[in-house]
C-alpha cells in the first residue's frame, strides 16, 4: 500500500530476546578470546614451527584435502540421485546420509573399524587377497574424515539442486543436449556456489576431526597425527605447544573461510 513505510526485519526486538542472543555470541565467542589470551605469543611460532606440529598440520592438511576430494566425486553424483528422487524412499535415504553429522564421531570409527578391521566385514577379505588392511594408516584418516565430513557437501549441493532454475537445462535439451552433456555443462555451473560452500564445509569439518580418526586410525605420528591429535597429546604434557597448534587451527580455519567468502559463501557469510 502507497505511503506504508516498511520497517526493517528484527529492527526492535524485546529486551531479553536481545540480552539472550548477546549471551549467545559470548558463549560462541568467549572460548576464542581466552584462546587468544592463553597463547604464548612469544613462542608461538617456535611451537608452530616444531618438526612434530608441522608434520601433524601437513597430514592434517593433506588428508582433510583429499577427503574432500573423494567427497566432491561421491558426494555430487549422490546429491544429485537425493535430489530427483531416484532412490525411494527418499527422506530415509536422506535421514541415512545426515545421521554421520549428528552419531559421536568414536562411534563412526568403531563402525570403521568393525567393517575395516582385520576381522571386519570387508577387512578380512582385503587382508585374505592383499595382504593389507586401511586401519592404523593414512588412508584410514582420509576414509574417516570422508564419512564424517561428505554428509555436509552433500546438503548443501543437493539443496542447491533443488533450488536451481531448470531453464537453461531445458533449452539444452531442445536444442538437443544429452543428459550427460546437459549435467556437466549447465545443471553442475548452475550450482556451483551450493558446491563450493559444501566442499568449504566438508574440508573444514575433516581438517577439525577427532574421534573417528584416533579410533579407526590411531595416533602414530608422521603416519596418522592430525592436528587434533597431536593437541590432545600435547596437553597432557605441554600445554603451551598445545595451546599454539589450537591457535594456529584457529587461524586455519579462518583463513579458509574468509579466503573462500566472496567466491562460495554469498549466502552464508553476507553479500
Amino acid at each position: 500500500m502507497a505511503g506504508v513505510t516498511r520497517r526493517q526485519p528484527n529492527a526492535r526486538l524485546p529486551a531479553p530476546i536481545t540480552g539472550a542472543g548477546i549471551l549467545g555470541l559470548a558463549a560462541l565467542v568467549a572460548p576464542l578470546v581466552a584462546l587468544a589470551w592463553a597463547a604464548p605469543w612469544g613462542r608461538i611460532w617456535a611451537l608452530l614451527t616444531a618438526p612434530s606440529a608441522v608434520s601433524a598440520l601437513w597430514l592434517s592438511l593433506s588428508a582433510a584435502a583429499l577427503a574432500t576430494l573423494c567427497a566432491l566425486v561421491l558426494g555430487v553424483p549422490l546429491a544429485a540421485v537425493l535430489a530427483s528422487d531416484a532412490i525411494r524412499p527418499t527422506r530415509l535415504v536422506r535421514l541415512l546420509i545426515v545421521v554421520p553429522m549428528v552419531m559421536p564421531p568414536v562411534v563412526i570409527g568403531t563402525a570403521l573399524l568393525t567393517l575395516f578391521g582385520r576381522r571386519g566385514l570387508l577387512g578380512r577379505y582385503l587382508d585374505a587377497w592383499f595382504d593389507w588392511t586401511p586401519t592404523y594408516t593414512f588412508a584410514a584418516v582420509v576414509i574417516a574424515q570422508v564419512v564424517v565430513a561428505m554428509p555436509f557437501l552433500v546438503v548443501s549441493v543437493e539443496a542447491a539442486l533443488r533450488s536451481r532454475n531448470i531453464e537453461a537445462e531445458e533449452a539444452a535439451y531442445t536444442l538437443g543436449a544429452g543428459r550427460t552433456t546437459t549435467f556437466w555443462h549447465v545443471t553442475l555451473p548452475e550450482i556451483r556456489a551450493g558446491i563450493g560452500a559444501g566442499a568449504v564445509m566438508c574440508f573444514a569439518r575433516a581438517l577439525g576431526e577427532f574421534g573417528a580418526t584416533v579410533t579407526f586410525a590411531g595416533n602414530v605420528e608422521g603416519v596418522t597425527q592430525t592436528m587434533p591429535l597431536a593437541i590432545f597429546l600435547a596437553l597432557q604434557r605441554d600445554d603451551e605447544a598445545a595451546i599454539a597448534m589450537a591457535v594456529g587451527l584457529v587461524l586455519l580455519s579462518v583463513l579458509v573461510l574468509v579466503g573462500m567468502r566472496g567466491r562460495w559463501l554469498p549466502a552464508v557469510t553476507g553479500s
